[in-house]
C-alpha cells in the first residue's frame, strides 16, 4: 500500500506533537527558566517586561544547555520563519520573534503554532509538495516543500525530546532532593 507524502508526514507530525503534548500539559511555569547547568541559554526579562533569548551568531563551544523558555522561543522562531517561507512571504527576523512569558502563554504560543501549521498544510497539493523550497536550505540547492516539512517534523521531535528530557530532570529533582539551588 503507498502512502502519499503529505500523509505521511502530517502522521509523523501527529504523533510527535502528542508527545509533545504529555509534556505541554505538565509545564509548571517555573519549568520553563529552571537551569539545568552553569553554561546556560536562557530567555531573560528586560526592564520593558519584553523577554529576549540568549543568542551567539557563532555558535559557542561548548554549547550552553538551553532551558525549556529558550527552547520554546527556538521553536516558535524556527515554525514562524517556516511558515513565511512555505507562504512565499518575507521572513520574520530572528528579534521579531518573541517569547511570550513561561507558562500558559508559551504553551498557548506553541498550540497556536501547531494550528496555524495544519492551516498551512492543509492547503498544499501534491504539486505543491515539488516545488523548491527556500528555507532552512541554502540557496541553490533542490530540497523541496517536501524536505521543509519533514525537517520541520525533525526539528520538532529533537525540541520536544529536549523540553521533556529537561521537565523530567527537574521533576526528578524537586522530587528526590527538594527543589533545586537553581529555580
Amino acid at each position: 500500500m503507498s502512502v502519499p507524502s503529505l500523509t505521511l508526514l502530517r502522521w509523523q507530525f501527529d504523533l510527535t506533537w502528542s508527545l509533545f503534548e504529555y509534556h505541554l500539559e505538565r509545564l509548571e511555569p517555573a519549568d520553563f527558566l529552571w537551569e539545568p547547568a552553569d553554561h546556560c541559554w536562557s530567555v531573560r526579562q528586560g526592564t520593558d517586561g519584553t523577554w529576549s533569548p540568549d543568542w551567539a551568531d557563532t555558535e559557542p563551544d561548548p554549547v550552553p544547555v538551553p532551558t525549556i523558555g529558550w527552547l520554546t522561543w527556538h521553536v516558535g522562531w524556527w515554525w514562524t520563519v517556516a511558515m513565511d517561507h512555505l507562504r512565499g512571504g518575507s521572513a520574520r527576523q530572528r528579534t521579531a520573534v518573541v517569547f511570550p512569558g513561561a507558562g500558559e502563554p508559551s504553551v498557548a504560543w506553541l498550540r497556536d503554532l501547531r494550528t496555524e501549521w495544519l492551516g498551512l498544510l492543509d492547503q498544499l497539493g501534491d504539486s505543491d509538495l515539488d516545488r523548491i523550497a527556500t528555507f532552512p536550505w541554502p540557496e541553490g540547492t533542490d530540497h523541496t516543500v517536501t524536505h521543509t516539512i519533514g525537517w520541520v517534523n525533525s526539528e520538532l521531535m529533537k525540541n520536544v525530546a529536549e523540553i521533556g528530557q529537561l521537565r523530567l530532570l527537574r521533576a526528578a529533582r524537586t522530587d528526590r532532593y527538594g527543589p533545586t539551588a537553581r529555580q
